[in-house]
């Protein structure tokens, strides 16, 4: 039986087959062809970084190939700040043996021991002179069979490309404007789509007068399936204007009732739900608490708000088609696809490309299926579909609202003896593939519908959902950690960057501030106090020190801390927030300090952690789905604002390195930690506790009306 210690990484034992992993080209390359996708985060560049080290060629002939149902494995979604710990360790493994085989194949051609041998630039070169190399070898070495626990990768301190900062291999392309992304892609033959949708989320299409549409030059066809209905034209204007028509002649059902916006925490609290007590600690002895504090935190609908509305192309071979989308999961795409069309899953080729950022489950995966169904009636010609802002903002799952409510037991020193934290929110995961039923919008449409999908949570050894970051890091003596994930969805989620960690860490970080106030102690020193984790603390007194905490006091200035070890497995972030808080609150400097273990690409991590510190600031102050009780009413950048690039703070990152630790993801670890931050700087430049998301002048002086 294997040793644990020998076990193949996850995503290896799940798709052992070496030759899906790596391949030798005819022109001198190396091809790698991860299941992860690339979203922005550079983890094409990581994962070609590993490639280059393990089989020592420079990194410059190493091809990245796009994830594709048809030869990619299957690595299911990229999500969750996982690539490079499932994909990375997969692939340094993979390549480890490759390595190892094509060694052994050089030792017979040249008689030499395999020991005696080393590879430059995947040159394989021994005493004598003797030499080969990976393209003359890859004729006579096989890699057409699964892969074996006892390759052993190179140590940390061999490493010549891992652990170094090198460019971005998907940049190039975007700066000098080669079509990379989906959105400017074309094909031959290929028409444009426009699917009808509703103004009111939830109502469904009961009648269409198709006659002024039929009219608009350059309509292809029109198409309907039950309350689906869409137009196919030979151009994009010619689309628009059928569309246009098409919306004029339709008529729609009542949409189902929307919460009362303003009262969303009353709303989440008192809907059916499904209770789940997620952790639990009982204290050796019991006090008694002199006094508790009870706060509420919320966090409102936020939508993905992608610059670029979703896209997608698709065509239809006979009974196969052929899908291209920026969906983050091509696999999971297809089991549903295969559902909703009754096609076996093999008839159905889901390829990758890259389109405008998201970082969860946006609509990129809605367009696809509007795109296939779409083509059904284009006679074999490719028809690419592109979502309008208003659908965008509308249709696409949002990420979920919650309300989180924390008891705080303290002692007569004001020491906390016990925690309750419960959490009430929709799930934060409908993702495709996961279910016997469909995840997709137009499914929901259809002649013979499918229920729209109740989001559900991640388990929590997978991280947690509405739940993830809500066990303390913290040594407290005691706490109740419960989850209500609501089994009603009037508004449609799934999952956003980082699940329920950024409200759970706000309201963490924001009572033990509190609790710190109290107690006239320094809140760095609080935390450091509280902590066990060596780890932890030493990004707590790196981002102290490089912040140099803590500054004089000014007048209209404010700064604060935050800290999270994101899933409380992955990366530890900390940070602190620089704020002015004048008319509006303004975030002028963040500084943060991260541990991810071994940094694969530093200037990628710090990447990661700039855009998530960016992300998360536009959440705090910005970013609110709008919506009256009858319909999502921020439909444009002008109802639905986002950060802009004069409001941008400067960010300052430093990595504590630690190549001899396996890496984990960096895109998360930021978000709960900002969050916090920066409110926790507003109670010191003002003196107001604001707990509820986002952080607007309103509800600074409804905090400072309640206060005094």
């Amino acid at each position: 039986m294997t040793s644990p210690a020998l076990k193949l990484p996850v995503s290896l034992a799940a798709n052992p087959r070496l030759s899906s992993w790596v391949r030798f080209t005819n022109e001198g390359r190396v091809a790698i062809s991860p299941g992860k996708v690339e979203i922005g985060q550079g983890i094409v560049t990581a994962l070609a970084q590993i490639a280059a080290d393990e089989l020592d060629v420079d990194i410059s002939k190493v091809e990245m190939i796009r994830a594709s149902t048809a030869s990619s494995p299957n690595e299911g979604v990229t999500s969750g700040s996982l690539s490079i710990q499932q994909s990375g360790r997969a692939l340094r493994h993979a390549c480890a043996e490759v390595r190892q085989h094509f060694l052994l194949a050089a030792s017979e051609r040249l008689g030499v021991d395999a020991s005696l041998l080393a590879i430059d630039d995947g040159t394989i070169s021994g005493p004598g002179n003797v030499r080969t190399s990976y393209w003359e070898l890859a004729g006579d070495v096989s890699l057409d069979h699964d892969a074996t626990a006892g390759a052993a990768a190179k140590g940390a301190a061999t490493r010549a490309v891992a652990g170094r900062s090198v460019p971005r291999v998907d940049i190039p392309d975007k700066i000098f404007a080669r079509p990379r992304f989906i959105h400017d892609s074309s094909l031959p033959g290929l028409l444009h789509g426009r699917v009808l949708r509703p103004d009111i989320s939830g109502s469904r299409l009961t009648g269409l007068d198709e006659e002024a549409a039929r009219a608009v030059p350059g309509l292809v066809a029109i198409v309907r399936d039950g309350g689906f209905a869409g137009v196919i034209a030979d151009s994009e204007v010619a689309a628009e204007a059928a569309l246009k028509a098409l919306r004029k002649g339709a008529t729609w059902s009542a949409g189902g009732p929307l919460p009362d916006e303003d009262h969303l925490a009353d709303f989440l609290k008192s809907q059916p739900v499904e209770t789940t007590v997620i952790d639990a600690r009982t204290a050796a002895s019991t006090k008694t608490a002199a006094r508790s504090l009870r706060r509420q935190y919320t966090r409102p609908y936020v939508a993905h708000a992608s610059i670029a509305p979703s896209c997608a192309m698709a065509r239809w071979d006979g009974d196969h088609v052929h899908v291209w989308t920026h969906s983050q999961g091509v696999y999971l795409l297809r089991a549903d696809l295969a559902i909703v069309l009754k096609l076996p899953a093999e008839n159905i080729v889901v390829e990758h490309m890259e389109g405008a950022g998201c970082y969860g489950h946006n609509a990129a995966d809605d367009v696809a299926l509007d795109a296939v169904l779409l083509a059904k009636a284009a006679g074999g010609r490719p028809v690419r579909v592109q979502w309008r802002r208003h659908d965008e903002m509308v249709h696409a799952p949002f990420g979920a609202a919650m309300a989180i409510e924390i008891e705080a037991d303290l002692d007569t020193d004001n020491e906390i003896i016990g925690w309750r934290h419960d959490i009430w929110s929709n799930g934060h995961a409908a993702r495709p593939g996961r279910a016997a039923q469909p995840a997709l919008l137009a499914a929901t449409e259809i002649e013979n519908p499918y229920p729209r999908m109740i989001s559900t949570n991640p388990p929590a050894a997978n991280g947690g959902g509405g739940d993830r970051n809500s066990v303390p890091l913290y040594d407290f003596p005691a706490w109740t950690i419960t989850s209500h994930r609501l089994l009603t969805m009037p508004v449609r989620t799934s999952a956003l960057r980082t699940l329920g960690a950024q409200g759970n860490v706000f309201a963490i970080e924001s009572l033990l501030d509190e609790i710190a106030a109290l107690r006239g102690e320094d809140p760095i020193a609080f935390r450091l106090r509280h902590l066990r984790d060596e780890r932890a603390r030493d990004v707590v007194r790196a981002v102290a020190r490089r912040a140099q905490w803590k500054p004089q006091k000014r007048t209209g200035v404010g700064h604060g801390v935050g800290f999270a070890r994101y899933k409380n497995t992955g990366a530890y972030c900390a940070a602190i927030a620089e704020i002015e808080g004048t008319d509006d609150i303004r975030v002028k400097r963040l500084t943060l300090a991260v541990d991810v273990g071994e940094a694969i690409n530093p200037d990628g991590v710090i990447n990661q952690i700039e855009g998530g510190a960016i992300q998360a600031t536009s959440w705090v102050l910005k970013e609110r789905v709008r919506f009256d009780r009858t319909r999502i009413t921020s439909t444009s950048w002008t109802d639905y604002p986002i950060l802009t690039f004069s409001e941008v703070p400067a960010v300052d990152v430093e990595i504590i390195q630690r190549p001899e630790i396996e890496p984990v993801g960096a895109g998360e670890a930021a978000h709960g930690p900002v969050t916090a931050a920066i409110a926790n700087a507003v109670y010191d430049c003002l003196g107001v506790r604001v707990r509820d998301l986002p952080i607007t002048r309103d509800r600074i002086i409804a905090g400072t009306e309640l206060a005094s």
